[in-house]
């Protein structure tokens, strides 16, 4: 399959029980993807991202943003971010995943992996500001990366290869039984910017 080539019909389910991982392929063309890279790249409002570990704060190299309908409240790893309002780039991917996915969303989580060093470990998107069973829309620009999930009781695992431009939608029961992670690489060493779109439900404050 060429690299920017979209899977026909509807993409199938990547996980073999217990959830629903689906993997659109590219959905935009390159010169649009290319395009969407350099300007968020160079736009959007990036912090490193900072987690609470054993007591302890950690400031990671990964940086992160978070853009929203409202100033939402979203805490993960114990540290609380306020959603930034959306530039017309994101409204602009926000309608197109949806397009794609004939989902909702209100809210995307953003992160910047500099190169292969940078990555993130196993982990699920349970956090209680989150709609219960939503779509996570995870949108892909930069340089291809390796994206893998395991089993948490039966250890099983399954991976893909992320390539830019492209979608990956995570929904149903996949967060309560599957873990995700990002591994770091030694040979990638250019930036990669994954936007997860979704659905909190939190108050506004």
């Amino acid at each position: 399959m060429d690299l920017f080539e979209q899977i026909k019909g509807s993409p199938e389910n990547l996980l073999p029980r217990d959830g629903c991982v689906q993997y659109y392929g590219a959905v935009m063309s390159l010169r649009d993807a290319d395009f969407y890279y350099d300007v968020l790249l160079n736009t959007i409002e990036w912090r490193n991202d900072e987690a609470v570990i054993f007591g302890k704060k950690i400031i990671t190299k990964r940086k992160v943003a978070w853009y929203g309908d409202a100033p939402f409240s979203y805490t993960y790893s114990k540290i609380t971010k306020t959603a930034l309002p959306w530039t017309d780039e994101l409204l602009a991917l926000k309608k197109t995943v949806e397009h794609e996915t004939g989902e909702t969303f209100n809210s995307c989580l953003l992160n910047l992996y500099h190169d292969g060093s940078e990555g993130m470990a196993w982990h699920s998107d349970g956090e209680k500001d989150l709609k219960k069973n939503g779509a996570i829309g995870s949108f892909s620009l930069g340089t291809e990366r390796k994206f893998a999930f395991k089993h948490k009781k039966t250890k099983e695992t399954v991976s893909k290869v992320l390539r830019h431009g492209s979608l990956l939608v995570m929904k149903g029961s996949t967060q309560t039984y599957w873990l995700h992670r990002l591994p770091p690489t030694k040979t990638v060493h250019s930036p990669r910017i994954n936007l997860t779109f979704r659905m909190i439900v939190e108050k506004i404050q």
